[in-house]
């Protein structure tokens, strides 16, 4: 399994980036998926899912409305765009695939991660 995440930055406040992670090693059309961010100094925190088919998402109240998740299934990479950036957005984003018939905060394997930096 691999998960290789991209597209982060330094972004002032109201800003938008769009982050992907592309997927291998797994069917990754057969498995919910989500982002999941690490502050300096603080634990993960669960950001958004999706399900296997795209069409049920879900999000963090502190992201709603300004984050959106989605993927396409035929080029096996998940997205995040992220609209109306705040400081407080600022960390390490993961994409982090969830084990079958498990809660959207529980993952099996993520990858390296892709910093944001939302900084005036």
């Amino acid at each position: 399994v691999q998960l290789v995440e991209s597209g982060g930055g330094m972004v002032q406040p109201g800003g938008s980036l769009r982050l992907s992670c592309a997927a291998s090693g797994f069917t990754f059309s057969s498995y919910d998926m989500s982002w999941v961010r690490q502050a300096p100094g603080k634990g993960p925190e669960w950001v958004s899912a999706i399900n296997t088919g795209g069409g049920s998402t879900y999000y963090a109240d502190s992201v709603k409305g300004r984050f959106t998740i989605s993927r396409d299934n035929a080029k096996n990479t998940l997205y995040l765009q992220m609209n109306s950036l705040k400081p407080e957005d600022t960390a390490l984003y993961y994409c982090a695939r969830i084990p079958i018939n498990s809660d959207y905060d529980v993952w099996d394997y993520w990858g390296q991660g892709t910093q944001v930096t939302v900084s005036s």
